[in-house]
């Protein structure tokens, strides 16, 4: 069984923005970052199986 990366870190971030939404910018620009880095090099090297 493998876990997609990017529906994860969506759950995780909404939960977070729901209980402090201060931290919006923050999770917004994380979010951002890491999609970004996992489309220029590939998630290859990124494999979560349980």
């Amino acid at each position: 069984m493998t876990i997609a990366l990017t529906p994860l870190i969506s759950l995780i971030a909404g939960i977070l923005i729901l209980i402090m939404p201060k931290l919006l910018n923050y999770i917004v620009a994380g979010y951002l970052i890491l999609v970004g880095a996992v489309g220029l090099f590939g998630s290859a090297g990124i494999n979560l199986s349980l």
